[in-house]
């Protein structure tokens, strides 16, 4: 099960707004072994493409050195589909490399009449795709 705060759940979807009709795309960091989503960092979309997404070599290299330097793991990656629902494309279980990162993916595509997005993460390790819950909590509980 994913938990995410609010405040984070906000912040994805209101990135995956912004950039439609192109796919957003980002990661949420925390503390390294915790599983506990922080930090959220958007990134850029170097393909600007509203069927395809791809972290900018050189952002990522950034990002993961700044991790490691916070000791950090990315807890979240996300990233939209704008025309189709919520679920992992083939593209997208091929490019997955974090087997312990949840996948959200967020829909700016109103596909199933419940709204204007669907939020929904998925664990995505050795090409097998895992939808699992997502629970929203206010605050984290105290560790």
């Amino acid at each position: 099960m994913l938990t995410i705060t609010q405040a984070l759940y906000d912040q994805i979807v209101a990135h995956s707004r912004a950039d439609h009709p192109d796919e957003a795309c980002g990661v949420v960091a925390g503390p390294a072994g915790t599983g506990r989503p922080e930090r959220f960092i958007p990134m850029l979309n170097a393909a600007r493409s509203p069927t395809f997404y791809e972290f900018d070599s050189a952002d990522l290299l950034k990002l993961y050195r700044e991790m490691d330097d916070r000791d950090e793991e990315p807890v979240i990656v996300y990233h939209s589909h704008t025309a189709t629902e919520a679920y992992p494309s083939r593209t997208d279980v091929t490019y997955a490399n974090e087997p312990g990162a949840h996948y959200v993916l967020v829909s700016t595509a109103d596909t199933d009449d419940a709204g204007p997005f669907q939020f929904r993460s998925y664990r995505l390790v050795d090409g097998a795709i895992t939808e699992e819950d997502v629970e929203v909590v206010e605050a984290y509980e105290p560790a």
